[in-house]
This record gives C-alpha cells, structure tokens and sequence, in this order.
C-alpha cells in the first residue's frame, strides 16, 4: 500500500504525463488546530481556509478567493456582508453533506434550528488532521471526521483529501472524500445535498419575484427580492442548458459565470466519472446555491423518476471525487469540457 506522500507524487507524475506542469505560485498548507482551522495559502496570500467553527454543524472551506484575491463565496453566516442575502444559514462556504442519511438531516442542520429540532440532526465532527503537505504549484491536506447520528453514535467515518492547485491566473481544488460506514447507512431520495458551495452576490442569478423554497421536511424558507445592480450569475451546464433550466438535471459539469467586484469570473464544478450516480444530478438556485447532488431522482423530477436509495455496507468504502475551478472570465464551454477530461484522466476512468 503506498503512503499519502508517496500518492501525492504518483499524481503529479500523472499531471506531467498529460503534458500540464505542476509548477506554480508557492502553496502553503498551514494546521492551526487551537483556532480550528487550516489556511492555505498562495505566495503568502490567502486563498482558503478548512475551517470547523463551533457554530457550524460541519467542517467547510471558507472563504474561497480568485487568484486575484475576489472572494467568491457568500460571507452570511459567518461573516455578513452589506446587500447579500441571510436566507438558508445552513449554506456557509463550500461544504459535504447530506439531507436524508437514515431519516437524519446532515444538510440543513444550523445555529438557526431551534435547540429541540437540532438534537435530532445529524453534525459531522473534525477528527482530525492526518497531513498537511506544501509546495510549487500544489499543497495537499487529508482530514478526518465523523458522522454522527443524534444520540452521539457516528454512522460513517469520513476521510477527505484536498488538493490545491494555484497559478498566475487561477485556483483548483479537487476533493476526494471516502465514506465508510460503520452498520449499514443509506442515502435516502432528497434534493438536499451533497456538494455544496454557497457563492457570493454578484454571482447569483438577477431575480425579479420573491420565491420560496421548501427543505427536505417540508419547511418553507422565503427568497426575497433584492436589488439586482451587480448581479450577474448564468449557470451552464455540460448539456447547453443555462440559467433556471439546469436546476434538477443531469450533467458531467457546471458552470457558474459572472462578475464579481471589477473581476470577470467563472466557477467550474466537474463530476468525475467514477462517481456514484455519475453524471450528478444539479441543486443549482439562482439565489447562489450551487450544489452536485447524485442521490435524488425522485425529488428532482417531482415524482416522474423512482426513487433509488444509495446504501453503503459495514465497513465499505463509498468514494466521491469532484474539482472546483476557480477561473477567469469569459465563460467557455470547449475549456470547460477539455478541464472535465483532464480530470476525468487524472483520477481514472
């Protein structure tokens, strides 16, 4: 069995191999378990941080920022911002859960939840960091953490390896999460997971009417109308679907285009092949929910779809591989499926 170290150098071998260099802007991977967080670093400069605040019911990246420094991911809760929206606290930075493992609620957890309904959703606890690794171009971290069920027992252990990748003009982070169960878990039918990132105001979609949208219990949560000067957000999908139309729908990739600030900027989410339920299914708002979501057919079709339920066995190991791109604009779609098959490549199809 080869180490994490020795991991890390077979992929970069891999990357040389298909001709794209891993030289770069010096990465730095930096543990500061007393503020529990880790903040990566570019030349010096913060690109993101894996954080676990006390008030956050799971472990998340936050913020996340553009080569230029634009942060792109919504400051609410954590840290609010003038003009954006304060719907939805569960949705803080970029994150991995999961609406509807066993009848527990991992994604909607949140300090919003009344005290009496959040003892019975489920939290996902930092464990541990395993390693924490540097260098040219790249610095990699592998983490790990618990599921645990109301009650305190912990149905799957998770253990998550990011890498970050940094140029002149962009940012990358590939995560690649294992879920193994301890009894037998399943992922039940719901709209509400599982990738989830949580973008900042300028890339939301303009709106022109209040919506309201409902959680996996029912629950309505309003979408007001705000003032749309500096929104800008088209999302597209590997399908040519754009906007609204993506929401429920099934594709290899997606993207999230707009301006931020005075910087032109795109976000691409890619769903690797060997995913389960690849292509992923899409939790994408126009309010700035940009979720990949492989475990909810029957939801997202309203009913025209069956149900299929994921379960995971005691003890087996269930693997979800996904990259976000962090690039400048302008959108293109050719660059956009040529960045899905390097990645495809890279992991192994």
């Amino acid at each position: 069995m080869t180490t994490w170290g020795e991991r890390i150098t077979l992929v970069a071998l891999a990357t040389l191999a298909l001709g794209v260099s891993v030289q770069g802007a010096q990465v730095e991977v930096k543990p500061l378990p007393a503020e529990r967080r880790v903040d990566v670093l570019v030349e010096g400069k913060p690109f993101t941080s894996y954080v676990w605040p006390e008030r956050v019911s799971k472990p998340i990246l936050y913020p996340i920022r553009t080569a230029r420094g634009t942060i792109v991911t919504r400051g609410f809760p954590l840290d609010p911002r003038p003009g954006e929206r304060v719907d939805h606290t569960h949705q803080a930075g970029y994150w991995f859960t999961f609406g509807d493992v066993d009848g527990v609620d991992f994604w909607g957890n949140s300090e919003a939840i009344p005290e009496a309904e959040r003892a019975k959703m489920g939290v996902i606890r930092q464990r541990e960091v395993v390693a924490a690794h540097g260098g040219a171009g790249r610095g990699d971290l592998e983490v790990r953490a618990d599921w645990v069920m109301p009650g305190g027992a912990a149905a799957l252990e998770e253990d998550t390896r990011f890498s970050f990748r940094a140029d002149a003009r962009s940012r990358t982070i590939d995560r690649v999460t294992t879920l193994v169960a301890k009894g037998k878990v399943t992922f039940r039918d719901t709209k509400e997971g599982m990738l989830g990132l949580r973008v900042a105001r300028g890339l939301e979609q303009p709106a022109d009417k209040p919506e309201v949208f409902a959680d996996a219990t029912g629950k309505p949560t309003p979408v007001p109308v705000l003032d749309n000067t500096g929104v800008t957000g088209v999302f597209t999908s590997s399908e040519g679907l754009k906007g609204d139309a993506v929401w429920g729908t099934r594709a290899r990739w997606m993207a999230l285009s707009g301006r931020v600030g005075d910087e032109d900027v795109v976000l691409l989410l890619l769903d690797h092949p060997k995913n389960p339920g690849h292509p992923t299914y899409w939790h994408a708002r126009g309010y700035g929910l940009f979720a990949a979501n492989p475990f909810g057919p029957k939801a997202f079709s309203n009913g025209k779809e069956a149900e299929r339920p994921y379960s995971i066995a005691p003890g087996q190991p269930a693997v979800f591989r996904h990259r976000l791109a962090i690039l400048p604009g302008p959108f293109s779609a050719e660059q956009a499926e040529a960045a899905w098959k390097e990645f495809a490549a890279e992991y192994g199809k």
